[in-house]
């Protein structure tokens, strides 16, 4: 099983204006790791998503996610953003911190709400939410965060 976080997924240096900028970027880190069958369908699916109600949930974290039979395997990419931006969320307060998911449309249950639902349980505790934004390196967040992400769709062998 592909693990659902991995260090190639993961960028703590993004230079974005929009959110847009920020799908791409994450799109292409998640391309470039095997996990897209067609990167255009898969940032089309984020942006069509996203046009439907905001995925800025507060605390300068957004969280878009797709769902497509353009995803090869269930995935998280991560940026961190070097200047916040709008996101239009729920609190009013721009995003810095981007989780991605990139579901399979026929994933087995719904792998896109229990993967939201293990980041919301860590995303809610503000020493949490302190600790990712100053991580330094992928290994600092995999740390922090991937075995919680990883265990969350483990299918028993």
């Amino acid at each position: 099983m592909t693990e659902v976080l991995s260090k190639a997924i993961i960028d703590l240096n993004v230079v974005a204006k929009t959110k847009e900028d920020v799908f791409s970027r994450l799109t292409t880190l998640l391309d470039h790791d095997g996990r897209l069958n067609d990167p255009a369908v898969y940032m089309q699916n984020v942006a069509d998503r996203e046009a439907l109600t905001t995925t800025g949930i507060g605390f300068g974290i957004a969280i878009p996610h797709g769902k497509t039979d353009a995803v090869k395997s269930v995935s998280v990419a991560i940026a961190k953003l070097e200047q916040p931006i709008d996101w239009e969320a729920m609190d009013g307060k721009p995003v810095d911190m981007v989780f991605q998911l990139a579901v399979p449309a026929a994933s087995q249950g719904d792998a896109h709400l229990k993967l939201l639902a293990a980041l919301s349980r860590q995303l809610i505790h503000a020493d949490f939410r302190s600790k990712i934004k100053q991580a330094t390196s992928e290994d600092e967040v995999i740390a922090l965060i991937g075995n919680t992400i990883n265990q969350t769709l483990e299918v028993p062998s």
